[in-house]
C-alpha cells in the first residue's frame, strides 16, 4: 500500500533527537563538576569559552593534543562496563600534554554510536569528567552523533580533544638535556589504552571470555582487570616541574613502548640507556607473554609493560624529583641514564632483560 500520504521522519532514519536531549539533562551536573578557573564548565552552546587571563597566565602558549582509546572501548561496550573508558579517553590526551610542560585548561569529546542510549553516554560522560576533575581541567563542550548503518547495534567510538597552556620558555624537552642525567620511570596502573587488538587476541587465543575470573587478578573478571583505566600524571608531574624546576623531559609511553617515544624527547647524539630489569613489570603483561607467547622485544614495542611515563632530570637533582612525584601518589623506578651515541644510532638501549616470569 502507498505511503505518499505520510512522510518519514528522522527517528524512523534511526536518530532520535529527543535521547540526545535528554543525554544533555543528565549530563550537565557532572559537565558542572569540572569548573575551574577560566572557565565556568556550561554545556549547550555552539562552542565552549575558556578564560586564559582568568585561569592566571600572562605569556602563554597554547598546546593541543587528541587522541582516542583504540579497541579497549569494545571490551567496555562486551562487558556493559562503561563507567571508566571516560577516564581513559582524558588521560590519552592530557598526559600527552603534560610532557611538554602545559597545563590541561578544557576537554571536548566526540561520542559517535549506532543508536544513543543515553544511561550508556552519560556513564562514559562520567568517567570523562572525572577525568577531567583529576587532572584540573573543564569539561567544556563535546558532540554526540548517531550514526546507523555506519556503527553496529550497541557499538559507539569516542575521541578526545585537549588543550592545555604553558607560560612561554616553561615548555619542555628543555634544551639542556646531556649525558649523565637519570631516566626516571613512573609505574603504570596496567595496560592504559593502547595494544588492546592484541589483549583481545590473546584472550581469545586463551579460550577466555571477559567474565571469566583474571587469571593475573584475583577476585576480578579478565574484563574489569584489563578496564583498569589509565593512570593520569598530571597533578604529580605539574608538581614535580613547579617545585623543583629540574625536570628536562618527561616521555607519555604509548604505543611503540620505549623505543618509539622515548626518543621523541631526546637531541640527536643522545639516547637513553635503560636497565629493563628495574621495570616493575604487571602480572597483566606476564600473562599476556605467557598466554600469547609473546617475545620481550613485541612486549617493548607494543605495551608500557609497567611504566607509564619516563622522567629525564640531572642527576643532582634526581632524588629531589622522585622525592615529588612519590608524595603525589607515584610508584618511581631509576631505570638509567643518558648516554652520549654517535649521530644516527638508536637513542634506546637495553640493559637486562624483563621480568615476564619464564
Amino acid at each position: 500500500m502507498s505511503q505518499k500520504g505520510r512522510g518519514l521522519t528522522y527517528a524512523e532514519a534511526g536518530v532520535d533527537i529527543d535521547a540526545g536531549n535528554r543525554m544533555v539533562e543528565l549530563i550537565k551536573p557532572l559537565v558542572r563538576a569540572t569548573r575551574r578557573r577560566g572557565a565556568d564548565a556550561e554545556i549547550g552552546g555552539f562552542g565552549g569559552l575558556f578564560d586564559l587571563k582568568g585561569a592566571g597566565f600572562s605569556d602563554p602558549v597554547l598546546v593541543a593534543a587528541t587522541d582516542g582509546v583504540g579497541t579497549k572501548v569494545k571490551i567496555a561496550i562486551e562487558t556493559g562496563h562503561h563507567d571508566t573508558i571516560g577516564i581513559d579517553l582524558v588521560a590519552m590526551s592530557v598526559n600527552d600534554l603534560v610532557v611538554q610542560g602545559a597545563e590541561p585548561l578544557f576537554f571536548l569529546d566526540y561520542f559517535a554510536c549506532a543508536h544513543l542510549d543515553p544511561q550508556v553516554g552519560a556513564a562514559v560522560v562520567a568517567g570523562i569528567a572525572h577525568g577531567c576533575t583529576q587532572s584540573g581541567c573543564a569539561l567544556i563542550g563535546g558532540e554526540t552523533a548517531e550514526m546507523p548503518g555506519l556503527y553496529q547495534p550497541g557499538d559507539y567510538d569516542l575521541a578526545g580533544f585537549a588543550v592545555g597552556a604553558a607560560e612561554r620558555g616553561a615548555l619542555l624537552p628543555r634544551a639542556d638535556i646531556a649525558a649523565g642525567d637519570v631516566v626516571l620511570g613512573l609505574a603504570s596502573s596496567g595496560v592504559h589504552s593502547n595494544g588492546f587488538s592484541l589483549v583481545r587476541r590473546v584472550a581469545s587465543h586463551a579460550g577466555l571470555a571477559w567474565s571469566a575470573p583474571a587469571p593475573f587478578a584475583p577476585g576480578r573478571t579478565l574484563g574489569e582487570a584489563v578496564l583498569t583505566p589509565t593512570r593520569l600524571y598530571v597533578k604529580s608531574c605539574l608538581a614535580a616541574i613547579r617545585e623543583t624546576g629540574a625536570v628536562k623531559a618527561f616521555a607519555h609511553i604509548t604505543g611503540g613502548g620505549f623505543a618509539d617515544n622515548i626518543p621523541r624527547v631526546l637531541p640527536n647524539g643522545l639516547a637513553a640507556q635503560i636497565d629493563l630489569a628495574r621495570v616493575p613489570v604487571l602480572p597483566v603483561f606476564r600473562w599476556l607473554a605467557a598466554a600469547g607467547n609473546i617475545a620481550q622485544e613485541e612486549m617493548l614495542r607494543t605495551f608500557n609493560c609497567g611504566i607509564g611515563m619516563i622522567a629525564v632530570v640531572a642527576a643532582d637533582r634526581a632524588d629531589a624529583v622522585a622525592g615529588i612525584l612519590a608524595r603525589e601518589g607515584d610508584d618511581v623506578q631509576r631505570l638509567g641514564r643518558i648516554v652520549t651515541v654517535a649521530a644516527g644510532e638508536m637513542q634506546v638501549r637495553f640493559a637486562s632483560r624483563l621480568d615476564l616470569g619464564g
